[in-house]
């Protein structure tokens, strides 16, 4: 396993970490102090933005996972890797694209562009 995709494989597990203290480590192991992820639905700033975000869509979304689906794709410090969410077993509910940005050994940016979203009221609230 690559570093990139340990990095990219550490960053969905944050997503299905619902123990708020060792999501809190995790994330700080993942991304840089000064970090942003952005999508068309939400946005974070910060470790603790980043972590009240991913805390909202567990809320939101009891019973999902993320799983990464697609090799991670990387060159000159960026990153692309697709994913879904959905309950295990059964259909996603969502799909997309993560592009990330990475300094040193953490992320710093996530940008998401959902590829196919066929639950959008549940996913908008």
């Amino acid at each position: 396993m690559t570093e990139v995709t340990d990095l990219a494989d550490r960053y969905i597990t944050i997503w299905n970490e619902t123990d708020a203290t060792r999501r809190r480590e995790l994330i700080a192991q993942t991304w840089t102090e000064d970090a942003s992820y952005l999508d068309p639905l939400m946005q974070g700033e910060g470790w603790s933005g980043i972590d009240a975000m991913i805390e909202a869509v567990q809320t939101q979304l009891p019973q999902h996972r993320f799983r990464r689906t697609s090799e991670v794709d990387e060159h000159h410090g960026q990153l692309r890797f697709s994913w879904e969410i959905g309950p295990q077993p059964g259909k996603p509910v969502a799909v997309g694209v993560d592009f990330a940005t990475v300094q040193g050994d953490r992320l710093r940016t996530v940008t998401g562009f959902l590829d196919g979203v066929p639950s959008a009221p549940e996913l908008a609230g």
